[in-house]
């Protein structure tokens, strides 16, 4: 669970930082409108930059578990909708949630979009296993005894 919550604070800052840094940028395409939000992509990269910035805080220093899921949980979910909304819309254009992160690393808009795909995929089944997880823990008397005896046979084969 750790390493997913660290894992997970590493790729928000990241994302948070290109998406801040790419807002307070002069690109004509922070001026267009969001077709799912109405806001121009500029106003929009802030905010969702700012938000995971502060997300990836709370995951860094809170010692809630629980909470650093739920909110990444939260996050991702979010991400998933809003690209649900773009899809459904009929917008087919590469996600720029990196921002003019692309540009400095090489990396083409398509390429970018799939390797957003890729961790906003392991984001969401992370958080939401381990939600889970950790529900049925709670739920299962001595669920926590099993895996801790599943790990000592593991580690003694």
């Amino acid at each position: 669970m750790f390493w997913v919550i660290r894992s997970a604070v590493v790729l928000l800052a990241i994302a948070g930082l290109a998406k801040v840094w790419s807002a307070i940028g002069r690109s004509k395409v922070l001026t267009v409108v969001d077709p799912v939000t109405g806001l121009q992509f500029g106003h929009l990269m802030l905010a969702v930059g700012l938000l995971e910035l502060a997300i990836a805080g709370v995951c860094l220093f809170s010692k809630a578990q629980k909470l650093s899921l739920a909110l990444i949980a939260w996050l991702a979910t979010n991400f998933v909708v809003y690209r649900l909304g773009l899809w459904w819309m009929g917008w087919h254009k590469p996600c720029s949630c990196l921002g003019n992160l692309t540009d400095a690393l090489h990396i083409s808009p398509t390429t970018a979009d799939h390797i957003m795909k890729c961790i906003l995929a392991y984001l969401l089944v992370g958080s939401y296993w381990l939600l889970w997880r950790q529900w049925a823990e709670a739920k299962l008397p001595g669920a926590s005894d099993v895996d801790a005896a599943q790990a000592n046979a593991n580690r003694m084969s």
